[in-house]
């Protein structure tokens, strides 16, 4: 383990939402660097072009180049590329959000995402990390990994509630797996975001283990959960036994 190099990480990592822009004092307080480390580490990431510094208020931001990892992620990934036809077919006909998410541990992270003119969780975009246990690209996911493993993840996640609607026990949440894995398609109605409604199936590789899934998104002002399920779950399984097909030598 380079300990400089998990610091220097620590520091883009510092840079959010939340946290666009940072003095040197918060990087410290926010990473756990001195002073003097922060100035280092800040002076080399500014002059590979990792981040760049306001002359004025003397705040850091990430530049533009931090971008650059998540494209060469997005354009050397097979399956991402693949499903891509896919999901912009999906998006034309259904007129709807449409997503390719990839598991990592107990989340999920969004590779792709095709936004409706319905504007749906504008604040969602790639790279955006949720849990799996309460989206319906999770639980997907879980439903098509053995279920111990399955299981293990759950334990393994924070079962917060995250609105009124969030499912967040064991046994229900094994409940829900259970009825994904005989449907082929995973629900989650208004669990993570109010008036979020979705849909999802997994994308299997070639030993038919889950490697990503296909959600389609809408809202609850548009639709019920029941006609989201009724419109949307084939579709949903179409595309990812297509993409699943047509990945299949990965």
């Amino acid at each position: 383990m380079v300990r400089s190099v998990e610091k220097a990480f620590r520091v883009l990592e510092a840079f959010d939402g939340a946290n666009r822009s940072l003095s040197l004092a918060q990087i410290c307080a926010n990473v756990g660097l001195d002073k003097s480390a922060a100035q280092r580490f800040t002076h080399t990431l500014k002059k590979l072009g990792y981040l760049q510094k306001d002359p004025v208020t003397k705040r850091f931001e990430l530049s533009l180049r931090s971008l650059e990892m998540a494209r060469h992620f997005i354009t050397a990934n097979p399956l991402v590329n693949q499903a891509m036809p896919y999901l912009l077919h999906l998006s034309r006909e259904t007129e709807e959000t449409v997503n390719l998410t990839l598991p990592d541990g107990s989340d999920i992270v969004f590779a792709a995402r095709f936004m409706s003119r319905h504007m749906l969780n504008t604040d969602v975009v790639v790279g955006t990390r949720m849990p799996a246990f309460c989206t319906a690209p999770g639980r997907a996911i879980l439903s098509r990994l053995p279920a111990e493993e399955a299981l293990s993840l759950l334990k393994r996640s924070r079962l917060r509630a995250f609105t009124p609607h969030t499912v967040n026990t064991i046994d229900a949440l094994v409940a829900r797996l259970d009825t994904a894995r005989k449907t082929g398609y995973a629900t989650a109605w208004e669990e993570f975001f109010p008036g979020d409604l979705s849909v999802a199936a997994a994308i299997l590789d070639r030993t038919s283990r889950p490697v990503a899934a296909v959600n389609i998104g809408v809202s609850s002002a548009r639709y019920t959960p029941e006609k989201a399920e009724e419109v949307l779950a084939s579709l949903v399984v179409a595309a990812a036994r297509s993409i699943s097909q047509a990945s299949s030598t990965f």
